[in-house]
């Protein structure tokens, strides 16, 4: 029988510069420094794309967790939305369809905290 993982997908969908910065990125980025999460994903949905490509200091904590084995992944929808998909390419993260992508992590029971 194979292990269970402990995986953790965190959803971000607010526009608002100190939620991102104050409790989602600290709590995403902890996450797998102190190791309470065996698989950690980052969703970028919404507005926030738009604020993370229009501000560096959030860039640079995206860049840290890519750095630390947590993946982060985007809407495209939401990205072409906001006119910056090559955006977050550029920055590392998967761009792509995320409503069957979301899909599919709940049906595999795994926690999700939205945002």
């Amino acid at each position: 029988m194979l292990e269970k993982k402990d995986s953790l997908v965190v959803v971000l969908t607010s526009g608002d510069k100190e939620v991102a910065m104050k409790m989602v990125f600290m709590y995403t980025f902890n996450s797998r420094l102190k190791e309470w999460w065996d698989d950690i994903t980052l969703i970028i949905w919404g507005p926030s794309a738009k604020i993370l490509c229009n501000d560096h200091e959030m860039q640079n904590y995206i860049h840290n967790m890519l750095e630390n084995g947590i993946k982060v992944e985007a809407c495209i929808t939401c990205a072409n939305m906001y006119g910056v998909a090559k955006d977050l390419l550029d920055m590392g993260i998967d761009v792509k369809p995320m409503g069957p992508v979301l899909t599919q992590y709940v049906k595999e029971n795994r926690h999700v905290l939205t945002f």
